[in-house]
This record gives C-alpha cells, sequence and structure tokens, in this order.
C-alpha cells in the first residue's frame, strides 16, 4: 500500500480532457470442485487486463485467479497490467480488453463521447471514497460537519466531492478547498481539516501513525457508486462473449478466495506480485481486510454473486453520476447478461461465503 495510491483516482473531469483526447484519435474460488468452462480456448483465449492502479492487494482476487490456476482453467492466457489508469483510454484505442475502472470514469466518456464501452461486472458494491478528517481536528462524522471546514481535495477528484456536496445540500461556498496532492500530510499537519482518502488506503496509513481518524465514506452519504468495474468494449461482448464470461468465471473463483483469506491475498501482492513495490505487509493486510469485509461484498451479493449490480445500485450509481455532471441511462452503461448467463450455468458460484 501506498500513499499516493488515489493517483489514479481520476473521475468525471478526467474523461473530458485526456479520454477525451484519446478517444478521438483512436476512432483474470469456489474451488476446484466449481466447473470450468473452455470456452475461452475456442478462440485463444488471450485477454489483457488494464489494472486501475499498481499491483497491491486491491487486486487480491486477480492474484488469486492468476497463481491458483483459474484463468488457465478456463481456457485463458491472462495479462495484468499494473496503473495508474481508468483503462477507458486503453479500451478505446484496442490496447487492452478488459479494464478494472470505475463507474464515474467510465460513465463520463461514454457520456461525453458515446464511447462504446460497458460495465458487465464489479468488484466493489460500494466506492472506497471518504472524508478523512482526524478525531482531533476536523472530526468530521456528518455532511453537517463539512461547513466552514478546509477540505484538501485532489484536482482530479474535484468534481466528485462537489457532487457530494450538492447530494447533502451543501456548495463549495459552504467549505473552503484547498488544493492536495495524494499525501496526507497536509491532514496530519493540520493545514487542512478534511482530506479526500480512500477507506481502504489512507485511512488506513494516516491511522497506523497512531492518531484517531473520522470518515465519512461518499457511499453512506449520498453518492454511492460502484467501483473497480470490470469493463470492457461494445465490439468484445459482441465478439468474445464466451471468453469474456469464463473471464468473469475466473474472477469469482478468485474473489471468493480474497473474501475468505485476505491476509493471504495481501501476502500474494506484498511477497509476489507487487514484491518490486515494497509494500507494508500491516497496512496491505488491513486493507484486503477492509475491502473483503466492506466493499466487495453486500446483501445483493451474497443473494445473486459476487460482482452482480442490483437495478438499484444501478439506478443510484446513475443518480450520482447525475451529481456529477454526467448524464445517462443504466442501459448506457451496464450490461449484465454475460454475468447472468454465468451464474445460470454455474449457480454453485454464487455461493461465495459458503
Amino acid at each position: 500500500m501506498t500513499s499516493h495510491s488515489s493517483l489514479r483516482r481520476s473521475l468525471a473531469a478526467l474523461a473530458a480532457a485526456a479520454v477525451t483526447a484519446i478517444a478521438l484519435s483512436a476512432c483474470s474460488s469456489g474451488g476446484s470442485a466449481a466447473p470450468t468452462p473452455t470456452e475461452g480456448a475456442s478462440d485463444g483465449g488471450k485477454l489483457n487486463v488494464q489494472l486501475s492502479w499498481i499491483k497491491n492487494e486491491e487486486f487480491s482476487g486477480e492474484f488469486f485467479a492468476d497463481s491458483k490456476g483459474y484463468y488457465k482453467d478456463a481456457g485463458l492466457t491472462v495479462t495484468l497490467t499494473p496503473g495508474p489508469s481508468t483503462g477507458a483510454a486503453e479500451l478505446l484505442s484496442g490496447k487492452t480488453d478488459i479494464a478494472l475502472s470505475d463507474a464515474v470514469s467510465i460513465g463520463s466518456v461514454v457520456a461525453s463521447e458515446g464511447a462504446p464501452l460497458k460495465i458487465i461486472g464489479t468488484t466493489y458494491q460500494k466506492n472506497p471514497f471518504t472524508v478523512l478528517s482526524l478525531k482531533s481536528k476536523g472530526d468530521i462524522a456528518t455532511p453537517a460537519d463539512l461547513k466552514g471546514k478546509k477540505i484538501g481535495v485532489q484536482d482530479s477528484n474535484t468534481a466528485l466531492f462537489k457532487a457530494l456536496l450538492a447530494a447533502n445540500g451543501l456548495t463549495d461556498k459552504d467549505v473552503t478547498i484547498v488544493p492536495v496532492q495524494y499525501d496526507p500530510a497536509p491532514l496530519l499537519n493540520g493545514d487542512v481539516d478534511g482530506f479526500i482518502a480512500y477507506l481502504t488506503n489512507e485511512a488506513i496509513t494516516v491511522k497506523a501513525k497512531g492518531v484517531e481518524t473520522t470518515n465519512l465514506p461518499f457511499a453512506d452519504n449520498g453518492l454511492p457508486f460502484v467501483a473497480e468495474t470490470v469493463t470492457t468494449t461494445d465490439d468484445m461482448i459482441a465478439k468474445h462473449r464466451e471468453r469474456l464470461k469464463s473471464f468473469l468465471v475466473a474472477e469469482i473463483k478468485g474473489w471468493t478466495d480474497a473474501v475468505k483469506d485476505p491476509e493471504a491475498g495481501a501476502k500474494l501482492a506484498v511477497e509476489n506480485y507487487g514484491k518490486d513495490l515494497k509494500l507494508d505487509l500491516t497496512n496491505s493486510v488491513a486493507g484486503a481486510k477492509e475491502q473483503a469485509e466492506k466493499l466487495v461484498v453486500s446483501d445483493e451479493t451474497a443473494k445473486n454473486g459476487l460482482f452482480t449490480i442490483s437495478d438499484e445500485l444501478q439506478k443510484s450509481t446513475i443518480k450520482s453520476l447525475a451529481g456529477a455532471g454526467v448524464t445517462l441511462t443504466p442501459k448506457d452503461l451496464f450490461d449484465l447478461s454475460l454475468l447472468e448467463e454465468v451464474y445460470k450455468a454455474h449457480p454453485e458460484l454464487v455461493k461465495y461465503a459458503g
């Protein structure tokens, strides 16, 4: 885990700039007992997957899928490419087949450019954004506590923070927005009262320094949207549907393992896949547990399986996008028919907690 992991949390503002330019120029268990389809092998089974960030514990499920052979069992050869990236540019240029991204980044480019992209599932049922504060100073526990406070906001997250304010009847006139980078030092130094962070990252690293913290999670305060979304192109869905379904099977198995044993997933990141990053094991384990217990699973996944997105969550995601100035319908952004077919063929995968 690194203090700079928010670097790739680019949202609405990003799509109108770098992604748009590239779009215009460019016109990887349930356990070994579970069935493993081999449809992917029929057309070569190669998939390039763009990760949204560095190879840390955020991708525990992918590391399990690779190391335990779930991709291979599904007839796939998967390349995991580290970020930071939202993946939209790589998808549009044909450099990647699948991107792990977020609904705001993908929704922005779909809305602004009519980009042929679809979210076919999601790792995180809840987005991990939070307003992090020190209990001894800002102690921002409710939206009302934001009033009159200095909030450190990264450029890429400004639109999203303003959407959080709007969702709670506030505007940027109710707070003082202080431009910051991705290191929470301004919060620790007392230069700001709150800091836009990730529940699975800075919220953990700051607390690990021995200070009491308070979180105001976006997802619980009017701005729920899915994150670490499995995103692909309309063309991939049309031409390589079975390959994508095979990938989803392997992903479900990998993330089943990650949910059951987050510590093992963190060790895969620290000791293997992200070894060169010199990740902190204690922080990585904490992050893996946080995502496994609070972000990846929900009442929806308990009922219908990992990666599913309920109609209600689709609608709330669309509403959150509207708050960030992105107008779409669920059909514009989501295609969950592949996941539905996967679970119909392999209903035993639904019981990830069994």
